[in-house]
């Protein structure tokens, strides 16, 4: 199961970065990243993973935070015909717009949610998830607006961000594959079975 996406994974680069000034091993991936090159059959086989699930069925509309998100969204739009709806990095000034702030391991800053409804029933897909500092202010501002989360998917975790925000929220966030990464490379430690 997903076979190849942990190929892919394994396959990784990994770079050193830095980050208020500390260091950290960064891989690079096709579904993170954008490079190189994403593979289709990778993108089916996510959405192919999620669907058969079973978490598609009655829901209004996938939702994902720019930009990573958004090919995951893309192919799990077409395979079902359910609308895609964009959280995105900037604000548009549409009636009903509502702003949150994030703060990931990596960035900070705000995300406007635009063509959601109360009582829109929506599932949530992301690329990773590692300390939840996006996750948990967007699930916090969508149960405030009466949205309905018929599920979570982030395809990779890195970190204990899918345990955190299950704790501050009682949402279970279903990680398709879970990594460590170090100067050698990426493994695979855990994930759906």
């Amino acid at each position: 199961m997903l076979e190849k996406l942990k190929k892919s994974l394994k396959e990784a680069p990994v770079i050193q970065k830095e980050c208020d000034g500390q260091t950290y091993n960064y891989f690079i991936h096709p579904i993170s990243d954008g490079i190189p090159e994403t593979d289709p059959a990778i993108l089916e086989e996510i959405a192919d993973f999620i669907i058969k699930d079973g978490k598609t069925g009655g829901i209004d509309k996938i939702v994902t935070v720019e930009a990573m998100g958004i090919p995951i969204a893309t192919a799990l739009s077409l395979k079902t015909g359910i609308p895609v709806s964009i959280i995105r990095k900037r604000a548009y000034g549409l009636d009903g717009e509502i702003e949150l702030s994030q703060s990931t391991g990596y960035s900070k800053g705000s995300l406007f949610i635009n063509g959601l409804d109360k009582g829109d029933r929506i599932l949530i897909v992301d690329d990773v998830i590692s300390t939840g500092g996006t996750l948990l202010p967007l699930l916090e501002k969508l149960g405030e607006a009466g949205i309905d989360i018929a599920g979570v998917y982030c395809v990779i975790g890195r970190g204990s961000g899918a345990e955190f925000v299950k704790e501050k929220t009682g949402v279970d966030v279903t990680v398709l594959v879970d990594i460590d990464v170090s100067a050698d490379g990426v493994s695979v430690i855990g994930g759906v079975k």
